[in-house]
């Protein structure tokens, strides 16, 4: 490998923004070509980045066959993910692509065969893992300080007025939004769903095609209990996009608003009808912690590839969280209880 890696993105929407405002920032890094079916897309938004030495293409394949880049990014709607890694896995490339990892754990399971075949890395963008808040809290069940964890609860309520594609989409808050949520809530407890009961509908008012609420009851590793509520048709009092958490364990309770509000009790005498509790810090994490967002979870992978090591990201280990968003799907659609299997 040389020094300085080279990179090809790919799909040239809204969502590239975020990943090349990091991109054309990197240290011994070259971003060689922009690709996007549509080539207006990608000319605009490499004149946007003033990066005039990038070539335009909307033919990912020969783009690859002509610039043997190191990394492929892939920044294409979800049902552009499968091709569009296989592809770049091909060609030996290593893959960090948007979420969710595919559009169906089928075919999530043979992307990541294919990596694995490859031996390249493949990552998915779970920019929440890289908020300074999540790690301090996860800091905090980490210390022991509430005992064993016992539930988790969370609320996502955003009145998301997108327009566009989503307003159409089947499953819109589950398959687009909740894998963000679901990730999150793998993060924090350090457990993996093993079963889900899911309703879904759409409220009254609601300006989605289809549902757009739901509530999920998950069942957990450790015997955990994780429960999700969420809209993207709530008008009023909105949640931070991060959720607003609820985390009990066997020795106290915190809360968490998704942003900067954290409240914790412990137990300090039981006995009684209640208990006495007393309140605690949520400290902050000293030293260096994981942050940043898009940029935090690019740099990781970046160095990964340098190094050779696994990004927290990895594929092998997302699938997890993708695998609660289509148990969940399919406990909506068939209105039973399903088991989640990897």
């Amino acid at each position: 490998m040389a020094d300085k890696l080279t990179a090809v993105l790919v799909g040239c929407g809204g969502i590239s923004r975020q990943w090349l405002r990091t991109v054309t920032q990197l240290e011994d890094f070259r971003l060689v070509s922009m690709v996007d079916l549509d080539e207006t897309a990608a000319r605009r938004r490499a004149e946007e980045f003033e990066l005039a030495d990038v070539e335009i293409s909307s033919d990912l394949e020969a783009t690859l066959e002509r610039m043997q880049p190191d990394i492929v990014f892939d920044c294409t709607v979800p049902t552009a993910h499968y091709p569009v890694t296989l592809t770049a896995l091909e060609h030996g490339c290593h893959v960090m692509g948007e979420k969710p990892l595919a559009d169906s754990l089928d075919h999530a399971r043979e992307m990541i065969a294919a990596a694995e075949a490859a031996g390249k890395l493949f990552a998915v963008m779970q920019n929440r893992r890289y908020d300074p808040n999540i790690r301090r809290l996860k800091a905090f069940l980490d210390s022991g300080v509430l005992g064993r964890l016992t539930t988790v609860n969370c609320d996502f309520y955003i009145g998301a007025h997108f327009g566009g594609f989503r307003d159409h989409m089947a499953h819109v808050l589950l398959v687009d939004m909740a894998i963000h949520t679901f990730d999150a809530a793998r993060f924090l407890m350090g457990a993996d769903a093993t079963a889900v009961y899911c309703h879904e509908w759409n409220a009254p008012g609601s300006w989605y095609d289809q549902d757009a609420s739901a509530v999920a009851i998950f069942e957990m590793t450790d015997e955990l209990v994780y429960t999700y509520r969420g809209s993207w048709c709530a008008e009023g009092l909105n949640t931070t996009w991060e959720s607003d958490w609820h985390i009990i364990g066997e020795q106290g309770s915190v809360t968490w608003d998704g942003a900067e509000g954290f409240k914790a009790q412990v137990v300090d005498k039981a006995g009684g009808f209640f208990s006495e509790w007393a309140n605690v810090e949520v400290p902050e994490v000293d030293g260096p912690t994981k942050h940043g967002g898009h940029a935090g979870a690019i740099r990781e992978f970046v160095d990964c590839v340098r190094s050779g090591c696994a990004p927290e990201t990895i594929c092998h280990d997302n699938v997890k969280s993708l695998a609660m968003v289509f148990g969940a799907v399919e406990s909506a659609e068939s209105g039973q209880r399903v088991e989640i299997i990897v």
